[in-house]
């Protein structure tokens, strides 16, 4: 059986976005990136947002039962979902929220892994299940959703094609790099990686963008034990899957895909993201 589970993990404070809006012309543009998180910037028609479109994959895939992981002072995304669940085009969905706050002393949230723990520790009932986590600012393809659903792998990650991704080199600089095994199975996995750590790769290196299949039993006591980076002092996922396949091999499976993942990090991927969706989803009733 292929539990249905996935969490989108949308309880960022867009730092980067809101960083590129202050040189932005454009008024709507930067009014959208400084007064709204990235999942909810109107990417499409009728300035609809761009989670409107990843929930579409998402359910288009197969996911019924979604976690939300949402900042503590984010109450537009889940007044928007609440609207939207009730009879709408997720309707065969059911959504639900789960907070990450801020510790006392930051000034933001405390990482990707640490987004991931509140919203499992939000679903006991996952207990020894698996899920599916992603980035709500990446539009990750229905095929790739569920590819890792009907994974038999009990964990697994997607390894993406460099090329594909369309990316220039300073950006994919900031993804995690992957290295393998020659069956696939995950080695490493190294978050925005130095110049001597990418040509240490053998091969062709693929990176991640975060869109991992877990077992909730597996991975949970990694995201409770994963350090604060010492430089970026966040608590970061892909260090708790380094974690994980450090202590037991062989445990990660990873896929290969070849395709364009259109992402929203600054202002200026808005018109990109607006195109591809243009393109994509045009006359679908969302």
């Amino acid at each position: 059986m292929h539990e249905p589970n996935i969490v989108l993990l949308a309880g960022g404070i867009s730092s980067r976005m809101k960083r590129s809006a202050a040189v932005v012309a454009n008024e709507t543009l930067r009014n959208e990136a400084v007064g709204k998180s990235k999942a909810m910037i109107g990417v499409g028609a009728g300035q609809r947002p761009f989670l409107d479109y990843l929930l579409s994959n998402v359910q288009s895939a197969g996911y019924r039962d979604v976690v939300l992981l949402i900042g503590e002072n984010d109450t537009g995304m889940r007044e928007y979902y609440n609207r939207r669940n009730k009879g709408g085009f997720l309707k065969e969905m059911d959504i639900r929220f789960a907070e990450q706050k801020i510790p006392p002393g930051r000034t933001k949230p405390l990482g990707t892994a640490d987004a991931l723990l509140r919203a499992l520790e939000s679903r006991p009932d996952w207990k020894s299940q698996q899920l599916t986590v992603c980035n709500s600012d990446n539009l990750y393809s229905v095929g790739a959703l569920r590819l890792l659903l009907e994974s038999p792998a009990s964990n697994a990650l997607i390894k993406y094609d460099l090329e594909a991704l369309r990316f220039p080199p300073e950006r994919i600089r900031q993804f995690a790099v992957i290295r393998t095994d020659s069956d696939g199975y995950l080695t490493d996995i190294i978050e925005k990686p130095s110049e001597e750590q990418w040509k240490s790769v053998s091969g062709r290196p693929g990176v991640s963008m975060n869109i991992f299949r877990f077992n909730y039993n597996d991975i949970l006591p990694f995201l409770r034990a994963v350090p604060l980076h010492p430089e970026r002092l966040e608590k970061e996922l892909p260090e708790a899957v380094r974690m994980m396949v450090q202590a037991r091999p062989r445990s990660v499976k990873t896929y290969e895909r070849a395709e364009y993942v259109p992402d929203l990090t600054t202002v200026e991927d808005i018109p990109q993201v607006q195109q591809y969706i243009r393109e994509n989803f045009e006359g679908m009733m969302l």
